[in-house]
């Protein structure tokens, strides 16, 4: 497993792993912080991390093409979803595309994936999660929850459960290694949240609306609209 870096306070998980990337730290590594001062979502929201969550960033330098290494946001969800089903019961975790932890229905965590052009060649990946251990966000901008509100006794430690987390990336990452991205997308399809369900998507140009039908061979979202017409999501928010 890669090694922890635990750090007190940072501005970010992600920036730091980025500035470590750029002078040429290749990881694997995860870094992770008690208190994040700028922490940042996917869409570049802000991420807030109360006390008690955890905020890790797993660095590591790729040399896969970055359509493919993108779909480590995928190996990721299934990886919190892995952790989340530690703690609380497995049948209330799922997952909503692109990488939405959900327990309950509510979400549970954040995942947001960045990437650079490495010093050494190839690309450096940091790979951020955010999980809602003891407290979800005070004014979130959609339902949702922690870990707490479905546990009978404490939640984890963050370094607790992040040291359960690695294991799980782990384990995905070297399925994905070994038998390409198809596993990871059967794992991820058979946790996934809303399929078969009219959901929105809002793009950055437009808003779509349909059934979801499920994931294309490179991760995105096939949404069937009332018109018979498969649109492919590669990128936007998904309302159910």
């Amino acid at each position: 497993m890669p090694p922890i870096e635990a750090l007190d306070e940072v501005d970010s998980t992600n920036a730091e792993a980025r500035r470590r990337a750029e002078i040429g730290e290749a990881g694997p590594l995860w870094i992770t912080a008690l208190r994040q001062t700028a922490g940042r979502g996917r869409r570049g929201r802000n991420w807030e991390t109360g006390s008690g969550n955890l905020a890790a960033t797993y660095l590591v330098r790729s040399t896969k093409p970055p359509a493919e290494a993108a779909q480590v946001s995928f190996v990721a969800a299934l990886a919190v979803a892995d952790l989340a089903g530690t703690y609380v019961p497995p049948a209330i975790v799922a997952l909503k595309w692109p990488n939405d932890p959900l327990i309950e229905g509510r979400k549970a965590a954040g995942i947001l994936v960045e990437s650079g052009p490495h010093p050494a060649g190839g690309l450096w990946l940091a790979v951020g999660c955010g999980v809602n251990l003891a407290t979800p966000p005070e004014a979130p901008e959609r339902p949702a929850t922690s870990f707490a509100e479905h546990m009978r006794r404490p939640p984890p430690s963050p370094l607790e459960a992040l040291n359960v987390l690695a294991e799980a990336f782990e384990r995905w990452r070297q399925l994905w290694e070994q038998l390409g991205f198809a596993a990871i997308a059967e794992a991820w399809t058979a946790k996934a949240h809303g399929l078969g369900q009219v959901c929105t998507a809002r793009l950055p140009s437009e808003t779509v609306s349909g059934v979801a039908e499920g994931l294309d061979a490179d991760g995105a979202l096939r949404l069937r609209t009332s018109s018979g017409e498969v649109r492919r999501i590669t990128a936007g928010d998904v309302f159910f």
